[in-house]
């Protein structure tokens, strides 16, 4: 499984990297890491990934966009909204466009490996 993670904050990015290829996580290749929506558009189409995690706080092209660009060009990529934001409104509306599941940040190692098999749908 390939996986995008989309935030603009190095220390997530780095957080989410280090869990995925630490902690036991078989078969997810770590295929981008991108620091705005337009990145996470751009590496998508290159690199075609599986799962993307995304952050909805970011500059340039906010996740909410992201979302719907990226399963504009690929309908069948898996959407892990990895947020701070405790707007919930927000949330639901990432969950309606498409986006299959949601990690409320702080986040604990545990709970984004579990979230990661859930939406890739590998148990």
């Amino acid at each position: 499984m390939r996986l995008l993670i989309a935030d603009d904050s190095n220390m997530i990015r780095t957080r989410i990297s280090r869990v995925v290829q630490n902690g036991g996580l078989k078969g997810v290749v770590l295929c981008g890491l991108a620091k705005n929506g337009n990145e996470a558009v751009r590496i998508a189409k290159a690199t075609r990934p599986e799962v993307v995690t995304m952050d909805l706080t970011m500059p340039e092209m906010d996740g909410i966009e992201c979302i719907q660009a990226l399963l504009k060009f690929d309908p069948t990529i898996k959407i892990l909204v990895v947020s701070a934001l405790s707007d919930k409104a927000t949330t639901i509306q990432a969950l309606k466009l498409g986006a299959r599941g949601f990690v409320a940040k702080p986040f604990s190692d545990e709970e984004l490996q579990m979230a990661l098999l859930d939406v890739a749908d590998v148990r």
